[in-house]
């Protein structure tokens, strides 16, 4: 495997005794899984934000908001 400067230095930084290809195939499992968990996450976010402008989370009532901002 050939390997471009940033995954040498990942490789080198991180797989301390382990043969390179250990080290490779760690490192696309765990890149894997966070880029999984970053796509959940602003999954969940975005639904949050749906929810929240749709007026279904109890937390964020713009009425009161609304008369908040009136009164200052």
């Amino acid at each position: 495997m050939t390997l471009d400067p940033e995954l040498a230095a990942a490789v080198s930084e991180l797989g301390g005794s382990n043969p390179r290809s250990r080290t490779v195939r760690d490192l696309a499992i765990q890149g894997a899984e966070a880029i999984r968990a970053k796509r959940t996450a602003r999954r969940d976010a975005i639904a949050h934000l749906v929810r929240i402008a749709n007026g279904e989370d109890d937390g964020y009532d713009f009425a009161v908001s609304e008369q908040l901002h009136a009164e200052r």
